[in-house]
């Protein structure tokens, strides 16, 4: 086509923080290259959305419909326990009428959509719409979850299946798999549709695949998926984000960095295990006692979870805030994360093993505690950094999960302050060429760009 036509783009994200925030970046680059944006999603899920600028982008929002089981109200994944998301899904899923009637009526040349919405080639195909999966997780994760066929088929029939490393797999990957209580949670939520299946028919009806990644931090997997798909696969970036607060959370964020100012050098802790982690009480007490054994300062980031219609759980033990004071700060339910982990007293960082938090932490070189949530690819993640020594895994039973406080203690001392952590905190320390390289990340962003404008052929829906 033309590199002078402008496209109108469609963004569908799923209804999770983590998840809308990649698409967001992308959103923003793309309207920055003059293209139309349009930006789908719910009504409390597109409040949430820092603002573009109106000439080139418009907000659709698509109400979920009520869906037995669901409490209502709720639009995003940190508002429900694990065991409720099965609903969001069947409502994100019901989506798909209204969509289809503005697709209809749209001049949408193509859609660059997640991993949950299989349904959604059966519209877009018909109208001439181009497809793009965004994965938003690493390219080692995909490749782990296979090509098509064994995406849509059934040769992983037990959990044991999914702990051993996969036959396609053609490179040297570290033993990046599942233990087995990791899966076991995950098979435990009652879907309608496998997100396998979801992923698998999503990878067939697209034009190509776009992962959240680039070529100088997982080549092997990159090349790999290209193989598996047989169809292009082109890396979008690690979209490392800009350094921001908005003025309303200055307050928040001047106690925090005079807390800091106080603190040695590289020598505090920062604790933060996402919003959708769901740990027993016992886990949450062997996880605060083992931060308390390391004798070291720390910031903990608290969210209390969902455990029902309008109720949250408070996971923090009564009395252990005030024992810890003096070398402890303990924060409620948000925290400026990027500003905290760019602070030069923080040392190493406590992670769940969100992507996107692994991403900001290796933009500032901090080395890892790595505590996987169990959820999606969180456990393929702490087994890839592990591999890479830019940190460390917390042992655990590989059949229950459960772990000591103090293993806790041993592994964050381990990786901030002995000898022989010393290696985790230079390879971290490295990694900051690759995770916070801006002009990198702009050149994924170019390419991904250039790679839209021409394929899009000269006929297309509009």
């Amino acid at each position: 086509m033309d590199r002078t036509e402008k496209l109108h783009i469609a963004m569908f994200p799923w209804l999770a923080y983590g998840h809308r925030m990649p698409f967001l970046e992308v959103s923003k680059f793309l309207a920055q290259k003059g293209h139309q944006i349009s930006y789908i999603s719910t009504p409390k899920n597109i409040s949430r959305l820092p603002k573009l600028p109106p000439h080139l982008s418009s907000n659709l929002r698509f109400s979920l419909p009520h869906v037995h089981g669901l409490p209502p109200g709720v639009e995003s994944t940190s508002e429900v326990p694990i065991e409720k998301v099965p609903y969001l899904k069947r409502a994100y899923d019901k989506i798909r009428d209204p969509l289809s009637d503005f697709l209809k009526n749209s001049n949408v040349n193509w859609i660059i959509h997640d991993s949950l919405p299989y349904w959604l080639p059966g519209i877009a195909a018909p109208l001439g719409i181009n497809l793009v999966l965004f994965g938003i997780f690493n390219a080692s994760s995909f490749a782990f979850a296979g090509p098509p066929s064994a995406l849509l088929g059934d040769s992983r029939k037990r959990p044991e299946d999914f702990t051993v490393v996969p036959e396609w797999i053609d490179y040297p990957c570290d033993n990046v798999v599942f233990k087995l209580y990791e899966i076991v949670n995950q098979q435990c939520v009652d879907d309608d549709v496998s997100d396998s299946h979801r992923i698998g028919r999503l990878i067939q009806g697209c034009q190509f695949v776009t992962v959240r990644t680039c070529f100088e931090f997982e080549r092997d997997a990159i090349k790999l998926l290209i193989k598996l798909y047989q169809k292009p696969v082109v890396p979008v970036g690690l979209l490392p984000p800009l350094l921001s607060l908005p003025s309303n959370e200055d307050n928040k964020w001047e106690t925090i960095r005079s807390w800091l100012d106080s603190k040695g050098e590289k020598s505090v802790l920062y604790i933060a295990l996402g919003s959708e982690v769901n740990l027993s009480e016992e886990s949450m007490h062997q996880m605060a006692f083992g931060v308390e054994k390391s004798n070291l300062p720390f910031i903990w980031v608290v969210r209390n979870r969902p455990v029902g219609e309008g109720q949250m759980n408070d996971i923090i033990l009564s009395g252990y805030e005030k024992r810890v004071s003096k070398r402890g700060l303990v924060l409620r339910d948000w925290a400026p994360q990027l500003r905290i982990l760019a602070h030069s007293s923080v040392g190493g960082f406590l992670t769940h093993c969100g992507w996107s938090s692994i991403i900001e932490a290796l933009k500032y070189g901090r080395a890892l505690i790595l505590f996987s949530g169990g959820n999606s690819d969180q456990g393929l993640n702490a087994r890839l950094l592990h591999g890479k020594k830019v940190g460390l895994e917390i042992e655990r039973n590989e059949v229950d999960g459960l772990f000591t406080s103090d293993l806790v203690a041993a592994t964050i001392r381990r990786v901030m302050v002995e000898p022989e952590g010393e290696v985790f905190r230079a390879n971290a320390q490295a990694m900051r060429e690759i995770f916070g390289n801006e002009e990198l990340s702009n050149n994924y962003l170019n390419e991904f760009t250039r790679f839209i404008e021409e394929f899009s052929p000269s006929a297309c829906h509009c």
